[in-house]
């Protein structure tokens, strides 16, 4: 069984920061890229950042330079610096990872969502 959890969300004011970490734990044998992706009131959900497990990053438009996904192999940990937030950043944010597991083939996992509200 492979699980992704989530911490870090919360209520922010617009201009502050907040730092998204997701774990992935369970019968892991490989980690390829991971990523987050959000969804906002109403909404679909859309790509915010991703990366490979060599390193390359990819990020959305709208957040490109206020925005830094990391991860931490060794920890098999994703994180999301989110910097200059602005209100339409508002939505519920979701951890992905694309895993081989030791029982299963490769898919993708997610997490259960962690939410992040920005106020004006």
């Amino acid at each position: 069984q492979v699980q992704l959890v989530e911490s870090g969300g919360g209520l922010v004011q617009a201009g502050g920061s907040l730092r998204l970490s997701c774990a992935a734990s369970g019968s892991l044998r490989s980690i390829f890229a991971m990523g987050w992706y959000r969804q906002p009131p109403g909404e679909q959900r859309e790509l915010v950042a991703r990366i490979s497990n060599g390193g390359v990053t990819d990020y959305a438009d709208s957040v490109k330079g206020r925005f830094t996904i990391a991860r931490d192999n060794a920890k098999n940990t994703v994180y999301l610096q989110m910097n200059s937030l602005k209100p339409e950043d508002t939505a519920v944010y979701y951890c992905n990872a694309n895993i081989r597991g030791y029982y299963s083939t490769t898919r993708d996992y997610w997490g259960p969502g962690t939410q992040v509200t920005v106020s004006s």
